[in-house]
């Protein structure tokens, strides 16, 4: 088949690399265009972008996916099917009606549930045990198309964002390969979603990570995994912000109001609304990642001192 494939940041990736080395034809890419990115704000060009020249794929960067511009250019290259993985735009009926085969789309979630821009973190943040992905048919709607192929995987106790998010990437890659070998052989169900099962996973932003001291240890404990390395949870310690990168939550009561260090000695104990939470590692604002135990012997922060307060934004 002739195949484009439609994605922008690392967790697609992994489904590029499964399509440029089977027997298909990977006759274009499309991605999000170039954006600043680090502390000198140059343009940085999107992973599969990089990925995709280096193995010298032809490349769109559309400002917008609706233009006659855009249409005439992905009919040039006739695909036969279109897959996409994390591209960041909904595609319209034009598109997707496009190839013969349609539109596939390699989603981070057991659909129907977590529909949306952030299904991996609301899986976190709502303390699900287990997660996967979905090859799924696209269509006009977020994430409702049909069901074509799942896998399901566990989320570790002590597992981020991050390495769920590279795991996740990978097992989508598979099921990618999976499904394409299925669909030639005709053999690949076809399944509609149930929107009575459907939960939403919407956007985050950085406000998502404030963390609230009146919320019990082991919730304050996932929000913190959930939420690194973006936007990362965060605190206020003496008008500055404090990421807390790792944390773990135990079960000795914070004999304190919420929020109030109780010890300072293997990490930074604080008392929460239900349990106590450690601090293993923190960021103070324009300041370099410190185990939480250094971070006290600094002397920034000791029994007693409060943590939040203010309305410091991030």
């Amino acid at each position: 088949m002739r195949i484009v494939f439609f994605g922008t940041p690392d967790f697609a990736v992994p489904s590029l690399h499964v399509l440029l080395a089977g027997d298909d034809q990977v006759v274009g890419v499309v991605c999000q265009p170039d954006r600043p990115a680090g502390r000198g704000q140059q343009l940085s060009a999107p992973p599969v972008k990089v990925v995709a020249v280096q193995a010298g794929v032809p490349v769109l960067q559309p400002d917008k996916v609706r233009t006659p511009e855009f249409l005439d250019a992905l009919r040039q290259w006739a695909p036969d099917l279109i897959v996409v993985a994390a591209y960041g735009r909904i595609l319209p009926k034009p598109v997707l009606d496009l190839p013969p085969h349609g539109c596939i789309n390699v989603h981070a979630s057991l659909l129907p549930k977590y529909r949306g821009a952030a299904p991996i973190q609301w899986a976190m943040l709502r303390g699900e045990v287990e997660t996967g992905v979905t090859i799924m048919q696209l269509n006009e709607g977020m994430d409702t198309g049909d069901i074509r192929l799942q896998r399901a995987t566990p989320i570790a106790a002590d597992e981020t964002y991050g390495a769920l998010q590279a795991r996740l990437a990978v097992l989508g890659a598979e099921a990618l390969r999976e499904a394409l070998a299925r669909l030639k052989a005709g053999t690949l169900p076809r399944l509609p979603q149930r929107d009575a099962d459907m939960t939403l996973a919407p956007m985050l932003s950085k406000e998502d990570g404030r963390i609230d001291w009146s919320q019990a240890a082991a919730d304050i404990a996932r929000r913190v995994r959930a939420l690194h390395p973006w936007p990362s949870a965060f605190t206020v310690l003496d008008g500055k912000l404090l990421k807390i990168h790792r944390a773990h939550p135990t079960a000795a009561p914070g004999a304190a109001a919420a929020g109030t260090v109780i010890g300072v000695d293997a990490g930074i104990a604080v008392a929460t609304g239900t349990g106590t939470l450690v601090l293993d590692e923190v960021q103070l604002e324009g300041r370099k990642r410190l185990s939480a135990a250094e971070f006290a012997r600094g002397g920034q922060v000791r029994v007693g001192t409060v943590l939040g307060n203010g309305l410091k934004t991030s």
